[in-house]
């Protein structure tokens, strides 16, 4: 084949969103993903029981649903459908008693209410000031920082729903702010729970605005998954971009980007075939496996590696996954079901977790984030069964031995092997257990992925770090993936960092491949007027398929 105009190392939803939309602007686009399927972390199997549908990594994209980016791509046309769960989040409490996030903002305040009187008013209060300042406050995440146009709406929109008392609220900890906007545990718990999905502390700056951001996606939009399965949505996603003439090679390892003169002019594989690309390469790998790694540390500056020597992962994950023969027997189930149900017993709770895991040690009440996938989407199981998965943070390296207690089985200090990472679960269903007793005797398969598992099943997921790299403040916006980046832009001519890695950060929302695309296509636009008589690039795009 002629040489492409772009390559995309690899084919995560940033990778894939990069392609697509680089093909629409009428470019030749070569995606090589060294994995023998597509999709990244965004991927589903059966192998845990046939007839059992379970992702197998990420599971609930309420980014995706928030996405301009992806809601442009027009999935639905490419065999994409999202469903919903009857509720979107649940937390049990004592006594049985739940707090459920709702997709009608009225129903979870009544269920807030009927916990601890007043609530539901301050609820409905948090939802008002929300949406206020959604749109610009979601428009300048998802894109390239600085984030000027939507910067500046979200400034007067700021303004406007109370000053500097909303510039506060934002930068408050998690904590901060479920104690100040409520009295009962169930909302704080909501707020606190959601920002947990994060490695940021829930007592530290930041984690208040996480919590939030998704605690309202979900109040506004759900939870989605899609029908059949994650892999369905990595499945669209590519089934665009070869409609539209885009090219996908499994299978195929970059080994190392081809530098000369400080540009980047294309890619060798594993196998040593050499492939120039005109135009561009995108990278949808994490910043340490790009800088020194696929690109030499002598054609970067000595700056950058002094700084990436400072990258920071996010924590290691224990993922379980559980075939059921029925619905999981909780104490005091809702009458609708959640989708997601987080397991912590306080707020507390999460942030001496957070602190544990920060000192290698493993949390002993560390949140456990569960998804009810049948209930969520029936195509999931048998008729009457569930298939479930849970998943919880946990230190790289266990600096501190955790002995056999009420908290589970001991976990010798050290890297995760595959013995200790059975005994995390162990633990992890355990907790399911003490509030849904009955679990253990509706299993009828489990898979444990320990840290070691999830990233010889994907390799950005490194240590079991899914995240590309903490989200804390010091490696985020203009810090990210180390200070004085903060854009898809590298120190090499036509190379751009597509992943998690780069600016917003984790989660499928595409962001990440799509500030590399259009920062890509900009500056072609820009050699090119500085040639003349040169073709400008999209000028005679391809129509969206």
């Amino acid at each position: 084949m002629p040489d492409p105009d772009s390559i995309v190392i690899g084919s995560g939803p940033n990778g894939l969103v990069a392609a697509n939309l680089l093909v629409d602007a009428g470019w030749d686009v070569l995606v090589l993903e060294a994995q023998p399927r597509l999709g990244g972390a965004v991927a589903s199997d059966s192998a845990v029981r046939e007839g059992w549908v379970h992702d197998t990594f990420s599971s609930f994209y309420p980014l995706a649903a928030a996405s301009p980016t992806i809601a442009a791509l027009g999935l639905e046309r490419h065999g994409l459908e999202w469903v919903h769960a009857p509720a979107v989040v649940g937390h049990p409490l004592d006594e049985g008693r739940w707090a459920v996030l709702h997709r009608d903002r009225n129903d979870t305040a009544a269920s807030l209410d009927a916990l601890c009187p007043g609530d539901g008013d301050a609820w409905l209060q948090l939802c008002q000031w929300w949406s206020r300042i959604s749109q610009p406050l979601v428009g300048a995440l998802l894109t390239p920082f600085p984030p000027v146009r939507h910067g500046s709406a979200l400034g007067v929109r700021a303004v406007r729903a109370g000053g500097l008392d909303t510039v506060r609220r934002m930068l408050l900890p998690a904590r901060s702010i479920g104690a100040e906007l409520f009295r009962g545990e169930g909302p704080q718990l909501l707020i606190a729970g959601n920002a947990a999905h994060a490695d940021i502390p829930v007592d530290s700056p930041g984690s208040g605005l996480m919590g939030l951001l998704l605690v309202m996606l979900g109040q506004e939009l759900g939870f989605p998954v899609p029908r059949g399965g994650a892999g369905k949505l990595a499945e669209a996603m590519a089934a665009r971009f070869e409609v539209a003439g885009g090219t996908v090679r499994t299978s195929c390892r970059v080994e190392h980007v081809v530098v000369e003169n400080g540009r980047a002019i294309g890619v060798r594989t594993a196998d040593g075939e050499r492939i120039t690309s005109r135009r561009c390469v995108i990278a949808d790998v994490p910043a340490p496996a790009l800088y020194g790694g696929l690109v030499d540390w002598s054609d970067l500056p000595n700056r950058l590696r002094r700084r990436m020597a400072r990258f920071e992962w996010d924590p290691a994950t224990v993922k379980v996954d559980w075939a059921l023969d029925g619905p999981i027997p909780w104490t005091g189930a809702p009458s609708r079901t959640p989708g997601t149900v987080h397991l912590a017993p306080s707020v507390d709770a999460l942030a001496v977790a957070g602190a544990e895991t920060s000192a290698g040690v493993v949390p002993r009440e560390g949140l456990i984030l569960l998804g009810q996938m049948a209930t969520t989407d029936p195509t999931r199981a048998p008729a009457g069964a569930e298939s479930v998965w849970a998943y919880t943070h946990v230190p790289h390296e266990v600096r501190h031995p955790s002995p056999a207690s009420v908290a589970g089985p001991a976990i010798e200090s050290g890297r995760w092997s595959a013995a200790a990472a059975e005994r995390m679960a162990d633990r992890v269903q355990a907790r399911i257990e003490e509030h849904a007793p009955g679990f253990g005797e509706r299993v009828v398969a489990r898979r444990v992925l320990g840290p070691a598992d999830l990233e010889s099943l994907n390799e950005n997921l490194v240590g079991g770090a899914i995240n590309g790299g903490t989200a804390a403040l010091q490696q985020q916006l203009v810090f990210r993936p180390v200070p004085g980046l903060g854009r898809a832009e590298t120190p090499i001519q036509g190379l751009y960092l597509g992943s998690a890695s780069a600016h917003p950060g984790g989660g499928v929302h595409g962001a990440c491949g799509s500030n590399a695309a259009r920062a890509a296509l900009g500056h072609a636009r820009v050699s090119s007027w500085r040639r003349p008589g040169a073709r400008v690039p999209g000028v005679k795009a391809r129509r969206s398929p």
